[in-house]
């Protein structure tokens, strides 16, 4: 079950940082960016685990800082279990904050947690985090493996998140 997620195209906040650092989650994102798109979700042949619409995004968002001035870099991730940001473990995550150093910004493209983590990783920093994709709620999917070797997501639904946690009906208050 990914997070549903839909990219920033505005960095408003940005204006004025002379460097970024994008820091893509690969699963929740990924997956977004797929269904969206209405493309595969992993060509194993011709990409193997990238996600063309995904890679395309982190291009244009790379781009689009560029041109205001921001120097940018992505923050690559080439190990399967790396792919999920949330997950990430202390090794990788101090890989992180040694890297943020070196920036004024960190740009995350994931959901909350994927946000809390970075933010934990180079909380010692002196870089600010921003979000660079905003939830819109959980995805419903279907995989569907095409060949020779290809694996597409189809949509079921999109099922809001519940911000209001004081009180659910059945649960009482939290």
């Amino acid at each position: 079950m990914p997070v549903y997620l839909k990219d920033v195209t505005e960095f408003t906040e940005l204006d004025g940082i002379v460097s970024a650092l994008i820091v893509p989650c690969r699963f929740c994102p990924a997956a977004s960016m797929a269904v969206r798109n209405d493309e595969p979700y992993f060509q194993f042949l011709r990409r193997f685990l990238k996600t063309a619409s995904y890679e395309q995004l982190i291009r244009t968002m790379k781009s689009k800082l560029g041109k205001k001035g921001v120097k940018t870099d992505v923050f690559r991730s080439r190990w399967l279990h790396q792919f999920v940001l949330c997950m990430w473990t202390t090794r990788r995550r101090k890989h992180l904050a040694k890297r943020a150093a070196d920036y004024e910004a960190v740009v995350v493209l994931g959901c909350e947690a994927a946000v809390d983590t970075v933010h934990d990783s180079v909380n010692s920093a002196p870089c600010k985090v921003y979000m660079g994709m905003r939830n819109e709620g959980i995805m419903s999917i279907k995989p569907r493996l095409h060949l020779p070797a290809n694996l597409s997501l189809e949509l079921n639904r999109v099922t809001p998140l519940v911000h209001d946690t004081t009180e659910v009906v059945g649960w009482g208050r939290l």
